[in-house]
């Protein structure tokens, strides 16, 4: 019995050293294959700048441009975002968006029109949409927002999506702009069209305007 259960004893241990050496193996073959070639390594090993732009534009701004980044409602469940020069101006998450036109969160349409009629003259003006921009327009209101650039106001409406940079008493027509109506044959969601973003580089002097487009 003490000789069976030596060589017993034996068998273990000969398996678990076998086992030992197969899997140190195995181990030690897979790092070897999954190790990087010597250039690539190196080249991993080099600092490679990774371009950040403002407001996660596509490309970054020239020198004397402002960058931007307006992005509309999504129907009535996810509000607008804005972004100007690398700062986030209104969001969800600042909880500072609502329904209607967002500029600075003005729904009632005689406040809309004070402070249309208070912005002073050169001022950059972002605005975008959520769930319903127009139904509580007048003609002063459409008149106003005409007069900073946009060529959309006498036709917002009932849900439509819209997205606007302009400027106050801007001469021309302004080339940041996006308009989606509300159309129940084309509608992304349910009773409302799809965000619309718009971003872009605005020249810090007006009058290079109309030689600019949105990207």
């Amino acid at each position: 019995m003490r000789v069976s259960g030596m060589l017993h004893l034996l068998a273990f241990i000969f398996a678990l050293v076998a086992t030992w050496i197969f899997i140190s193996s195995y181990i030690s073959f897979n790092m070897k294959t999954l190790r990087l070639p010597r250039w690539l390594a190196d080249l991993d090993s080099q600092a490679i700048p990774v371009v950040r732009t403002k407001c996660g534009l596509s490309k970054p701004c020239p020198d004397n441009f402002f960058a931007f980044k307006i992005s509309s409602g999504a129907a009535n469940i996810v509000g607008p975002t804005m972004c100007f020069e690398n700062l986030v101006i209104m969001s969800p998450v600042k909880n500072n968006v609502g329904r209607g036109l967002n500029i600075a969160l003005v729904n009632d349409v005689k406040l809309l029109v004070k402070f249309l009629k208070d912005i002073p003259e050169g001022t950059l003006v972002l605005m975008a949409s959520y769930d319903d921009p127009g139904t509580k327009m007048n003609d002063e209101t459409r008149k106003l927002l005409s007069s900073l650039g946009s060529s959309y106001a006498n036709q917002l409406g009932f849900r439509d999506s819209w997205v606007f940079l302009g400027a106050k008493d801007l001469k021309d027509k302004s080339p940041f702009e996006q308009f989606l109506k509300n159309n129940p044959d084309s509608n992304k969601y349910e009773g409302w069209p799809e965000l619309l973003e718009l971003e872009g580089c605005v020249p810090q002097k007006r009058k290079a305007w109309p030689s600019v487009a949105a990207q």
